[in-house]
């Protein structure tokens, strides 16, 4: 039985209410600096109706602004399950969503990106009265666009040691949500054994959610029995048949994640 500690809002009791139910979660990652609003509302309907648990929203660089809103408006006419932010700066936040990971970036080498942005972000949030999730981000090699720009201290693909301390750190410095990220567009997903360390770690009192790199249903069936309770896929569901992947990706998330339920 998985158990995410005391999820305190309604989208984290959501969170785990799913994976007490089905033992694992897909989410939708829209980016509307590559889709624009009505490719991405487009996306994000598709990919509820194919199986997506939620839509996140967001990307490292130009999601923001009316762009933003008007993706997240019409993402919300469009859905029945929740869309949660995924920020990429104080500018990645919106009322019009159900929730934000209010997130710090667990190894950047910028204060930036573990309080400042923080601290200027917040109030922004209060204002919004949307739902803010404690997240812990962890970015992993290669690191892609948000390596970059968030100065991250990669976490190595082969030190599952570094990536299951950097996973009990965000337990300890109580993130509800840890999600671990290879990049958008990263060849390959993280080896197993780096997710499994992150997993243990967390030891079902965090929700782990994994993105990058993931492409077919073999590598999001590998990232689950790892342990992760959720996949985050973006790069892999735009272009062509959208409904087919994410059906396809949904399907074997179930495979594995309905071993935990009992």
């Amino acid at each position: 039985m998985v158990l995410l500690g005391k999820p305190s809002g309604k989208i984290e009791k959501y969170y785990a209410d799913v994976v007490a139910r089905q033992g694992a979660m897909l989410f939708s990652l829209v980016d509307p600096d590559k889709t624009g609003d009505n490719e991405g509302a487009k996306m994000a309907k598709i990919s509820c109706e194919a199986g997506a648990d939620a839509i996140i929203v967001g990307g490292s660089i130009g999601a923001q602004g009316s762009l933003l809103d008007e993706t997240v408006k019409q993402i919300k006419e469009n859905v029945n399950v929740p869309v949660i932010l995924f920020p990429g700066n104080i500018s990645g936040i919106t009322s019009y969503a159900d929730a934000t990971y209010f997130m710090y970036m667990l190894n950047s080498r910028d204060v930036y990106w573990l309080s400042t942005a923080q601290i200027q972000g917040a109030p922004v949030v209060q204002r919004s009265k949307i739902e803010a999730i404690p997240t812990a981000y962890l970015v992993l090699e290669p690191g892609r666009a948000v390596g970059w720009i968030g100065n991250a201290n990669l976490v190595p693909r082969d030190r599952p040691d570094l990536a299951y301390a950097c996973g009990l750190a965000a337990r300890y410095m109580g993130a509800h949500v840890l999600i671990s990220d290879s990049g958008s567009g990263a060849a390959d997903p993280a080896p197993v054994e780096l997710v499994a360390a992150i997993a243990k770690a967390c030891n079902d009192e965090v929700f782990y959610s994994y993105g990058g790199g993931i492409k077919n249903g073999d590598q999001a069936a590998e990232v689950i029995r790892a342990g992760a309770h959720g996949i985050q896929i973006g790069t892999a569901f735009e272009g062509g048949d959208v409904a087919e992947k994410v059906a396809r990706v949904k399907k074997a998330i179930l495979e594995e994640g309905r071993k935990r339920v009992k």
